[in-house]
């Protein structure tokens, strides 16, 4: 039995327009009174809500003291949401709480504060504390593109300081700073083991604006003697109406040059909505609309109503069109797919739930081992952003569910494994979308037939960290879907 009351609860995760936010300070409003929000939040949605005692329905007496208690006892919502995290080492990587929703809504528009270098961090020793960041790719119209900072680019420090494991986060996590560039050292010698960077005098000084990105970096159509192959380098599930339809755009260009192959570029994608997941996965095919995309798995409460009242509910399929226009869909039976530690959550879902199907040839190093999604839930009498609280503006971003293809497969903590290992080589990473960078390369040459490649682990660098680690909130999984009112009232009236 439940010993609180919910409203009536529709939860709308889609994100409403930006508008203006009242000043907190005019609304003055108790910790204790976000604090509920987060336990009433937590325990109606969290995914492992049943791992963890301090969730449970009958975790508090009826006597509304004992809880007051509960909640004053935490000084900061923050302290609180993580205390109800399970297993946050080894479960639960990927919720987190904000106290500034506006900010995280613009962030899933793709719009953040943003210099446009990305980046991952490396170090030589598993035992030294010293890092390098290689970029990876430099965002158009960008401070860092005007700047001439191009892909390979090394640096060893931020303002004249070595980057660290203790100071990573810290310097760059700044608007302005200056980066001390240095040159990759591979004394020679075809392994890792040895290599270095030296120190140079150079450095270029950057500075972070509001940014707004297209995820759709590189497309192109490559021609192969006979054979023509669609390149996609795509760099988040945005979600957005504008980026999904130029999706379907660069598939119908796809389409009208009759490509016979696609290698889809998912090396730095962090993951993001599951429509659009879902929308890429059916320009790809096309063939299997109305089929089982993925499954989710809720909580076990809401679990059961689902599975007892509208268990098509908990069913994403594939679909024919995007508000009503038609996708370009290619009908392959077969795509390959470039992976880094990076490629996390939507990208992941792409992989997994695309195999029962076709042909996935997976190339690169193991992704991240994302498999749960989460939705923003606001300070409201039923969680959605209408109504929100304007006396605060903290909202969590909770696992909810995970996903499971078709076949049930699911729990890939460790990641995605690829058919063929390559990993990138930071002296020699190529130019994005060229066909001789090594793992478009490599892709081509397993397309053409042309060569062969083992999973040998020993000749590159396992990178630290990715520049999205630095932005001030994670992307992740998250979805856009309405739960009907008659399916949940049950459940939350008692």
């Amino acid at each position: 039995m439940r010993n609180f009351k919910a409203l009536t609860l529709l939860l709308l995760v889609s994100f409403a327009t930006i508008g203006c936010f009242e000043d907190n300070d005019d609304i003055p409003i108790a910790t204790s009174k976000i604090n509920d929000f987060v336990w009433k939040g937590m325990n109606l949605f969290y995914l492992y809500k049943d791992d963890v005692p301090d969730l449970a329905n009958n975790r508090f007496s009826s006597n509304n003291s004992e809880y007051a208690d509960y909640l004053n006892s935490f000084q900061r919502p923050e302290n609180l949401f993580e205390s109800l995290i399970y297993n946050r080492e080894n479960v639960d990587r990927f919720s987190w709480i904000v106290d500034d929703y506006i900010a995280l809504e613009q962030f899933f528009s793709g719009i953040s504060s943003n210099n446009g270098m990305e980046y991952q961090l490396f170090k030589f020793s598993t035992t030294g504390t010293n890092q390098y960041g290689v970029v990876t790719h430099v965002l158009p119209n960008t401070d860092a593109e005007a700047k001439g900072i191009k892909r390979g680019d090394i640096f060893y420090g931020i303002d004249n300081v070595q980057l660290t494991e203790g100071n990573k986060s810290q310097l760059l996590r700044q608007n302005n700073y200056t980066i001390n560039l240095g040159a990759y050292n591979d004394n020679g010698t075809p392994e890792v083991s040895d290599d270095s960077v030296n120190t140079t005098s150079e450095s270029i000084s950057l500075s972070k604006s509001i940014y707004t990105e297209n995820p759709i970096l590189v497309n192109s159509v490559l021609n192969v003697g006979n054979t023509k192959i669609g390149y996609l380098m795509y760099n988040g599930f945005t979600g957005t109406n504008q980026f999904n339809t130029e999706l379907n755009t660069v598939f119908g260009s796809f389409k009208s040059n009759n490509i016979n192959e696609l290698v889809l570029d998912l090396r730095y994608n962090p993951g993001g909505s599951v429509y659009t997941a879902i929308i890429l996965s059916s320009l790809i095919t096309g063939q299997f609309t109305g089929d089982v995309f993925s499954t989710e798995q809720w909580n076990m409460e809401f679990q059961e109503v689902y599975q007892n009242q509208n268990p098509e509910l908990l069913i994403n399929k594939f679909i024919n069109n995007d508000n009503g226009a038609s996708l370009n869909s290619l009908n392959l039976t077969k795509v390959y797919v470039l992976t880094t530690k990076r490629s996390a959550s939507a990208s992941e879902l792409i992989i997994n739930s695309l195999r029962p199907y076709i042909d996935v040839v997976q190339i690169g190093t193991t992704t991240a081992g994302k498999y749960q999604a989460s939705t923003t839930l606001y300070d409201s009498p039923n969680f959605r952003r209408e109504d929100a609280n304007q006396g605060h503006a903290y909202a969590m971003q909770p696992l909810i569910f995970k996903s499971l293809n078709v076949n049930g497969v699911t729990d890939y903590f460790n990641g995605l494994t690829p058919d063929i290992v390559l990993g990138e080589q930071f002296n020699n990473l190529g130019i994005l979308g060229n066909q001789n960078e090594p793992l478009l390369a490599a892709a081509i040459s397993r397309i053409m037939g042309t060569g062969r490649f083992t999973k040998s682990k020993s000749n590159f660098l396992k990178i630290t960290n990715g520049s999205e680690d630095f932005e001030p909130f994670e992307t992740g999984m998250y979805v856009e879907k309405e739960l009907p009112l008659n399916l949940i009232n049950n459940f939350l009236f008692e």
